[in-house]
């Protein structure tokens, strides 16, 4: 009888565990964007990242840092259901510059993968 009981007891925890592990899975539509070639005199360039959560529970974006300070992002604050999609935008300010620029923003979720890095690319040319 107590045979029965442990194994019934085991069970029910390996259910329990695997009801647990329900995760948030993120999948962005593209992980890079070529801005092409801009000229000084509009030196701002934006552009939004979407994603979606693949996985079975909701999804955090934590954080989303940029590589400098010329490159700003913003992200979707509240949890994405499953299914359901976020938004990642990136403005890149390039000043007074000139020339070709790559940029990365790392993105850290509570979903799998934890952690993803977005690039953006261009090049600024001088206005005549």
């Amino acid at each position: 009888m107590k045979k029965y009981i442990v194994f019934t007891l085991l069970l029910m925890l390996c259910g329990l565990n695997g009801y647990a592990q329900k995760k948030a899975s993120i999948q962005f539509e593209s992980t890079s964007h070529d801005f092409g070639t801009f000229t000084d005199k509009t030196p701002k360039q934006e552009y939004t990242f979407v994603f979606t959560n693949v996985g079975d529970a909701p999804l955090v974006v934590n954080q989303a840092v940029s590589s400098c300070g010329c490159t700003v992002p913003s992200y979707t604050k509240t949890p994405v259901a499953p299914g359901q999609k976020g938004e990642i935008k990136v403005t890149y300010n390039a000043g007074k510059a000139v020339g070709h620029f790559t940029k990365n923003i790392t993105v850290r979720t509570n979903g799998d993968p934890e952690l993803t890095r977005l690039y953006i690319k261009g090049e600024v040319v001088k206005s005549e």
